[in-house]
């Protein structure tokens, strides 16, 4: 008969990458973990929110996820850091472009993927021998609602959230016999600064105002509103715990049910 289960979570002593950890969602992760007892190591691309994150009391780089020698270099400062790794949260991601698949610029259709989905790669990559060290180690992809749903006007960043997916799930094939875990998240539209942005752009291409657009975006969902940084952080420690030991090659949408999206 299976003993009665009590469910915790607890993270004490684990150790743990954030990539993008220094502000918005990676950073509502980042203090998540850290809150269950991890030791936590957070990457930004901006030195100043590197800055904040190291006076928020977190060992933190400056790392570019598009770039395979920044990763290679921020796995070495992880180990001489923390001594190793178990957890991994590819969380890097830009929202890339707006804008008619035709009226888009090459490059920045590019640097959306470099971010977006090779950045995941290296990442792996290079994690892979610590990672493979550990007794229980994890990864977790950020994807997003727009990796299972297409999206009118912003076709690059889709497309690499859709990539996200198949990553995640070819890596769990891959490692899951090494008992190396690998799940991705897929947040809808989180409120923050990022989606901000990304409504404002919406409503010039679409000629409408911000406040209606705005209310297309929290009406994508059954709940009818935008997610909180949190709830994202909640699904992150949780995956990363013991209570999901045997969920793998999962994409676990944090969406308040998602349907359409604009």
């Amino acid at each position: 008969m299976t003993a009665t289960r009590v469910p915790t979570v607890e993270l004490t002593g684990r150790r743990v990458l954030v990539t993008a950890g220094a502000a918005g969602i990676g950073l509502a992760i980042a203090t998540a973990m850290k809150a269950v007892g991890a030791d936590v190591f957070v990457t930004d691309v901006n030195p100043d929110s590197v800055d904040n994150a190291k006076a928020a009391g977190f060992t933190a780089a400056v790392s570019d996820a598009s770039r395979e020698d920044q990763a290679k270099a921020l796995m070495q400062s992880v180990r001489e850091s923390l001594g190793g790794l178990d957890i991994l949260v590819n969380n890097a991601g830009i929202a890339g472009p707006t804008g008619p698949v035709e009226s888009l610029d090459s490059q920045a259709w590019k640097a959306t993927f470099d971010v977006n989905i090779h950045g995941q790669f290296y990442c792996v990559k290079h994690a892979l021998p610590m990672l493979r060290e550990s007794a229980d180690a994890c990864i977790i992809n950020m994807s997003s609602a727009a990796g299972r749903i297409g999206m009118s006007g912003r076709t690059p960043y889709s497309a690499s959230k859709w990539a996200v997916i198949g990553f995640t799930k070819s890596l769990a094939i891959e490692l899951g016999t090494e008992g190396i875990r690998v799940n991705a998240i897929c947040p809808g539209a989180v409120d923050g600064p990022r989606i901000e942005a990304v409504i404002e752009a919406k409503a010039q291409m679409l000629g409408q105002q911000v406040d209606e657009v705005a209310a297309l975006y929290r009406n994508q969902s059954s709940l009818g509103r935008l997610i909180d940084p949190g709830d994202i952080a909640d699904m992150a420690v949780f995956l990363a715990g013991p209570l999901a030991r045997n969920v793998h090659g999962q994409a676990m949408a944090v969406d308040g049910d998602t349907n359409k999206l604009f």
